[in-house]
């Protein structure tokens, strides 16, 4: 069996760079997926169903590929928090969140259009927030990161200050797990080095 190409249905740069960093250098396709289309409670089932969407939505575009779907979400006290809808609400949600955890999940889809096969899985992390006062938070707000992230943090970012600590996957709280996608290659077959540039 060949290897085939690696395409991540993703426009999300931190995606791509944990990709590149572990040695595989996606072809990007953004999906451009309407998220609102699914209303599911269940985080875990949440981001698994959004992440084979949007790889569903990217396959038509290949003959033979790898293509990956990914979608994250944090809850907090039993509420899901994609990313904020504007500096207001990642305002109020920092509020909440610091000085508590949340627990962060993200789903992972992989289709093999090569073999006609498709895994879906989720990767939890639980992720300690510091105690921050106000100015703190308006601070981090205004410089619109936390506008980019499920969560309203980017943990490579200046929102790494403010997790105290994870229990579980470090790179999933970037938005991939690069474990779970080691497991789900082998599962279908392949050695994660196989994909090494």
């Amino acid at each position: 069996m060949g290897t085939p190409p690696f395409v991540l249905a993703s426009a999300s740069v931190a995606r791509r760079r944990l990709l590149q960093t572990a040695g595989i250098e996606p072809l990007v396709c953004p999906s451009d997926f309407d998220e609102s289309q699914v209303q599911i409670n269940d985080p875990a089932q949440l981001v698994q169903t959004l992440a084979q969407r949007k790889a569903e939505t990217v396959a038509p575009q290949f003959k033979s590929a790898l293509i990956m779907g990914c979608d994250s979400v944090l809850a907090v006290n039993g509420e899901i928090h994609g990313k904020p809808a504007d500096a207001e609400q990642a305002r109020q949600r920092w509020q909440k969140m610091q000085g508590h955890f949340g627990d962060l999940y993200t789903g992972h889809a992989l289709i093999d259009l090569s073999q006609n096969r498709t895994l879906v899985k989720c990767q939890f992390t639980k992720v300690y927030f510091a105690q921050l006062s106000d100015r703190t938070i308006d601070t981090y707000v205004a410089t619109a990161e936390p506008l980019k992230c499920a969560g309203a943090f980017a943990l490579e970012g200046r929102g790494g200050l403010f997790v105290e600590k994870l229990e579980g996957c470090h790179s999933n709280v970037i938005g991939l797990s690069l474990p779970l996608l080691r497991q789900m290659l082998t599962d279908l077959g392949y050695n994660v080095t196989d994909f090494w540039q």
